[in-house]
């Protein structure tokens, strides 16, 4: 820590700097480069860099003391707004968890119709994340085509989920909805214009002068010391090295999936820029795939215990009216026990720690989110770097403000 940061409060927004040359900045909690509701408080030695503290907390929503207070299958819309840019691969991986709990399995097609919808919200991250980097280094027209593939996809999202963005789809023992019986041809429709859209990204910034030169070379890290900061995801694939849950612990169907896991070299922000945008078209792959292969059969297990009974037996027999109103009333009866699941979410593994007491509760619930340790390490990607690489660096960490404050 410098002498500079010992001495003066970080957080005084007024207070005159002793007369080193050195110069304090707030950017945020609001400003517009930063995506969320996240202060940067970095020192400045002309345009140099010298030091950057990232101070967090603005958008806590208190997730786990949240959870504590709903019952197991409530807690589903705060998941959604975990990464709330790829909420279904949030509901799947504490799904999971849950289930784990329980010791029951899920559908063979529900595991397929998840494995959709996961690289769905990851599709959409990534292209937010790509599309925002071309934005903020002046490329405007990177950002209509990366939202129009991102609104063309959340149209099919919300005829899978029912919802655009905050879905709560997924549910204990399955899905809460199937596909429209026209979906995947529309799937399929839709993907040939978002390669197109894709592909115009990568052809406008990809071999750009001036996109190479903002971010070739810039917020290097080694794999070795992205593995010491606890790096996964894009951001540690980009440094060269070869981890996805997906393929070191495969879980749903992803082991019958035929995918390439994409690896930078440099580990700075143009290899993770890149990561992303092949992890978009991997993840196409994924889906086409998923789509072949889909089994017919139910969506849910017939579970009443975990699962709501049908409306027609919820109509129509005691059975089924006392099923629902206790499962709505009580929630499900998980067994006392303590679990941790993993997933690869958009930005990295994102680990969901469940506990239970045997009640209808959660008795505690932690997030290992993927952009914790990331962000942790943006004063070590930032120093020594001019002011104006913030901007590509932060953007390629995808720093999301639900996950990180939760």
């Amino acid at each position: 820590m410098s002498e500079l940061t010992q001495n003066h409060d970080p957080l005084a927004l007024d207070e005159d700097l002793p007369s080193t040359g050195l110069t304090q900045i707030k950017l945020g909690p609001s400003h517009p480069a930063t995506h969320g509701t996240v202060r940067l408080n970095v020192t400045v030695d002309g345009e140099a860099i010298v030091e950057c503290i990232p101070e967090i907390g603005f958008l806590h929503r208190g997730f786990s003391k949240s959870a504590e207070n709903a019952t197991w299958h409530q807690v589903l819309p705060y998941t959604d707004r975990l990464n709330y840019v790829s909420p279904i691969l949030n509901n799947v991986g504490y799904i999971m968890g849950v289930e784990k709990l329980l010791g029951v399995k899920d559908t063979e097609r529900s595991q397929y119709l998840r494995v959709i919808g996961g690289e769905l919200s990851r599709i959409c991250d990534h292209l937010t994340c790509c599309s925002a980097i071309g934005l903020e280094l002046g490329a405007f027209t990177v950002f209509l085509y990366g939202v129009e593939a991102r609104e063309l996809l959340w149209d099919r999202v919300s005829e899978l989920t029912g919802a655009r963005m905050t879905t709560s789809w997924t549910r204990v023992g399955g899905v809460c909805m199937d596909m429209p019986a026209d979906w995947p041809d529309k799937m399929r429709k839709t993907f040939e214009r978002v390669m197109e859209l894709t592909n115009e990204i990568d052809a406008l910034l990809s071999r750009n002068r001036i996109f190479i030169d903002r971010t070739r070379n810039i917020g290097v890290i080694s794999g070795e010391e992205a593995l010491d900061w606890g790096f996964t995801g894009p951001a540690l694939r980009a440094s060269g090295v070869d981890y996805d849950v997906r393929k070191a612990h495969p879980y749903l169907v992803y082991d019958r999936m035929d995918f390439t896991v994409p690896l930078g070299t440099k580990g700075d922000t143009y290899d993770r820029y890149l990561v992303r945008l092949e992890e978009i078209r991997q993840s196409v792959k994924i889906i086409l795939q998923a789509l072949d292969q889909i089994p017919p059969g139910p969506i849910v297990v017939d579970d009443w215990r975990v699962a709501l009974p049908p409306k027609k037996d919820v109509f129509s027999s005691i059975e089924g009216v006392m099923a629902h109103f206790k499962l709505i009333m009580e929630g499900i009866q998980v067994p006392a026990g303590e679990v941790y699941v993993y997933s690869e979410g958009s930005n990295g593994e994102l680990g969901f720690h469940l506990v239970s007491n045997g009640a209808g509760k959660p008795y505690a619930i932690q997030v290992r989110a993927p952009g914790f340790p990331i962000t942790s390490a943006l004063p070590r990607l930032l120093q020594g770097h001019a002011l104006a690489d913030l901007v590509p660096i932060f953007d390629s960490i995808n720093m999301i403000g639900g996950e990180v404050e939760q």
